[in-house]
């Protein structure tokens, strides 16, 4: 806060009225020499943790101590105004990025907001949290008389875990530092040459709702914010702890936020001096890029380590944290020089009954603590105790999670035949990590042999990532986030440059209680793949979704085509299907989303996929979210794409063997399933089809109709006869129906090429007839008179060839309509 505003503060605690200022307030840009500001530390080298407060009592302590807050909060609400106001105009110039005139290109866009978006997020959820912990102190607050040991004075106020959950994500200012001069640049560069831009560039401008205020910026004004409250930090930390007694329980988080933040800005100011130190002979620097905790499997055992790229090597240590007081250590692992790395991912891994049952216990005891915690949480200053010591068992456990649940492979081969294997459990991560080294090891990198006890003993200064990613640490509980069911429907894919196998792949974010992703089957090959495919999560805690559209191809690593975060948002979810678009680079992948809110279930031990033969259609087609179950689909489309010139298809059988493996496989997971059936011999895949339509436990076609279907056979007049058979077929039951008339349209294709493959409509007729429909049971209720073997036969095979040589039946529908609120959103990545 400025001296003006404290002056306020001050005298409205006293009660006296202060007259706010309604004119426009205009900010003029930094000085021209601030903007090498990160030429110059942001703060003196040595920062002392405070000492030990010393006011007259520790009722003043915390009085001053809640005065402090309240600065705090009123400081963050006008600086998250700012950074809204800097935000304003991002979606206009990325929308025009795109049209033949644009104010700024793509590229530039990106520079000038970049990590913007995320450091509001995160500002704003500290915010929401500060602010809920006040208002709730502030409402329960004692009346004058009332005493106790730590009662009304704020000993049960306790908001220690909210800084240090801000300060883990500090991080997020590393980047916008590195990238602060050149945002600059671009500003300037396109002031001078762009009129429009040069307007919107200085008349910016925040509002106060309070007051009804609007102060106006610059936008380079307001680009500088961010490095001036990142310098703050540290200051404002030191303040709170100057104000909380020793024995207050923040006390010892304010330390470590502190310390965090000290180290953060330590290293700042070493990258900006000295940018990593280390010269290459060709004049590049090694600098740091990217560093992250993922999980190292190279001895046999899994480790939690924390990797390092360099500019030229990858470094991965141990993180050893540091007791109270000092400072973090890392241990050296190992490295790898980047030149000549070669890198291989493999995608899921399965993992054993044991490590899943272990898994499944450790899910548990989180679940059990988050209920715990959510108890606490309504118990008042008595809670609190119990919530800290819920929170730091729910911490070791999903560190114990982090270590063991990862299943995505990254290996790493040296040209010096060394190797190192690592596992993340995201794939969105493993990709970024990915697509780093492989930036890196493009180019032409010249490795200089590193002072290895130097360079690890900088991690401390130089890193960007302060904590493993636990969700327990550093999510900040606000209304938005998702409990319940969220269903995502991958529908198709477009914009690919050539056929492809290609399935989607979904990840949600939040407490790792249940599994966090899940995976489409592999399309055929196709420019334009379908899958029309549901897949439901039980999230807690969920903000983002992310999705990837994934290559497979055989005998080589599956290639990941783009990737695209979606944010998620309780208020702009419901019941219904909300249908978007989403932009992955070249590739557009069209998905609806469905959440629906509800208290969560234990974790269960297991997660099978539902059978699917021997079940009514209607059951697989409800738990499938499909109008056709995709074992049919799955089927045809792999006749479709190599089978149509077979001689005898349809006719002729596979192997039993064969046919059994792949009816297991589609019993128990769908994806194994369609990847065994792109390597089958494809009369199994017609034995597979077949089998299901004939161990349904009602026919396709139900039985109740078959009396009615054997006498409109007879009826002699065309038209008649036409509109009985179409009418009769739409009395089916919805999968029943656009099951029979995929199925009839797949067959008209085959017959087609009938002069190759010998399969006739009325071969196909005779083949399908049986399985499809079937007459009543005798003795069994049905009423009509019966008909003998010999005309059973005729009658199926005569319904089914009819049905195939109408040249005007209804389209089948594959899926379930998707119902929107809104039109289609498209979202760019």
């Amino acid at each position: 806060m400025d001296v003006y505003q404290e002056a306020v503060c001050y005298l409205e605690s006293q009660h006296v009225p202060v007259e706010a200022e309604t004119e426009v307030l205009e900010e003029d840009v930094f000085q021209e020499d601030t903007v090498s500001c990160l030429l110059s530390p942001l703060l003196p080298k040595s920062l002392d943790f405070p000492d030990t407060p010393t006011l007259s009592s520790p009722e003043e302590i915390l009085e001053r101590r809640l005065v402090v807050l309240k600065g705090i909060l009123e400081s963050e609400e006008v600086y998250l105004r700012e950074l809204e106001a800097l935000l304003m105009p991002m979606k206009a110039l990325r929308a025009s990025a795109g049209t033949s005139q644009p104010v700024l290109s793509s590229r530039q866009v990106q520079t000038v907001f970049y990590q913007v978006p995320e450091l509001r997020d995160m500002h704003q959820s500290f915010f929401s949290g500060l602010k809920a912990r006040l208002s709730a102190h502030c409402q329960t607050e004692p009346g004058p008389g009332v005493e106790g040991e730590k009662s009304c004075t704020g000993f049960e106020l306790m908001v220690g875990d909210l800084f240090l959950k801000m300060v883990n994500q500090i991080g997020l200012y590393g980047g916008f530092i590195e990238n602060y001069e050149e945002a600059v640049k671009v500003v300037r560069k396109c002031t001078h040459s762009d009129p429009r831009f040069r307007t919107l560039a200085q008349s910016m401008t925040s509002n106060n709702s309070s007051d009804k205020t609007r102060t106006k910026y610059t936008f380079e004004a307001l680009l500088y914010k961010p490095l001036d409250r990142v310098t703050k930090t540290t200051l404002v930390l030191r303040d709170l702890l100057n104000t909380t007694p020793m024995e207050h329980e923040d006390y010892t988080l304010l330390q470590e936020a502190l310390r965090l933040s000290r180290s953060f800005l330590s290293g700042v100011n070493e990258s900006s001096q000295c940018k990593r130190e280390v010269t290459l002979s060709h004049g590049m620097r090694r600098q740091l890029m990217r560093d992250g905790f993922v999980v190292d499997a190279s001895e046999g055992e899994r480790s939690l380590r924390h990797l390092f790229l360099y500019t030229d090597l990858l470094l991965c240590t141990r993180f050893k944290q540091a007791t109270r007081g000092k400072q973090d250590q890392y241990r050296f692992c190992w490295y790898l020089p980047l030149a000549g790395l070669k890198l291989r991912w493999v995608a899921d891994q399965e993992r054993s009954l044991d490590a899943n049952l272990r898994l499944h216990t450790i899910r548990t005891k989180m679940y059990l603590l988050r209920q715990q915690l959510q108890q606490h949480a309504v118990c008042g200053s008595k809670g609190l105790a119990l919530a800290a010591r819920s929170r730091k068992k729910l911490e070791q456990m999903e560190l114990m999670l982090l270590t063991h649940s990862p299943v995505y492979t990254l290996e790493l081969h040296s040209p010096s035949c060394k190797s190192h294997t690592l596992l993340l459990s995201s794939l969105y991560e493993l990709e970024e990590w990915r697509e780093a080294i492989h930036k890196l090891t493009t180019d032409n990198i010249e490795t200089v042999p590193p002072d290895l006890l130097t360079l690890t003993s900088a991690c401390v200064k130089l890193r960007m990532t302060q904590q493993p990613p636990l969700h327990s640490t550093n999510a900040v509980e606000n209304e938005e986030s998702l409990c319940g069911t969220l269903s995502v429907a991958i529908h198709s894919a477009c914009g690919l440059q050539q056929p492809a196998c290609v399935y989607v792949c979904v990840e949600v974010d939040g407490y790792e209680f249940y599994n966090k992703q899940a995976q489409t089957h592999s399309s055929v090959h196709s420019l334009n793949p379908h899958w029309d495919q549901e897949l439901s999560f039980q999230v807690d805690g969920a903000q983002h979704l992310r999705v990837f559209c994934v290559s497979q191809s055989d005998g080589q690593d599956d290639t990941v085509l783009g990737k695209a975060s979606v944010k998620l948002e309780s208020k702009t979810l419901n019941k219904r299907w909300r249908r978007q678009t989403l932009h992955l680079g070249q590739v557009e992948v069209t998905l609806s989303l469905k959440y629906c809110p509800h208290p969560l279930e234990p974790p269960s031990s297991t997660a099978q996929q539902q059978p699917v033969f021997c079940v009514p259609i209607e059951t697989v087609a409800q738990q499938e979210g499909v109008l056709v179950p995709h074992v049919v689909r799955c089927c045809v489309d792999e006749v479709e794409r190599r089978g149509m010139g077979e001689v005898g298809i349809y006719r002729i059988s596979g192997t039993t063997s064969e046919i059994a493996m792949l009816k297991t496989a589609f019993n128990s997971n769908l994806r194994e399933a369609v990847t065994r059936l792109r390597s089958a011999e494809v009369n199994a895949v017609t034995g597979v089809l077949k089998l299901y339509f004939r161990e349904l436990p009602q026919p396709l076609i139900p039985t109740v109709m078959f009396q009615s279907l054997a006498r409109m056979l007879e009826i002699q007049d065309i038209n008649s006869k036409l509109v009985s058979m179409l009418s009769l077929l739409n009395s089916c039951p919805d999968p029943n129906r656009h099951t029979f008339l995929y199925l009839l349209h797949h067959l008209q294709r085959v017959s087609e090429k009938q002069d190759v493959n010998r399969m006739s409509l009325q071969n196909l007729a005779t083949v399908f007839g049986p399985s499809l429909i079937r007459p009543p049971v005798v003795g069994l209720g049905q009423d009509g008179p019966t008909v003998d073997i010999s005309q059973e036969v005729v009658v199926q095979v005569q319904v089914v060839l009819y049905y195939l040589q109408c040249n005007n039946l209804p389209e089948a529908q594959t899926s379930l309509p998707h119902d929107t609120d809104s039109e289609d959103e498209t979202t760019h990545m």
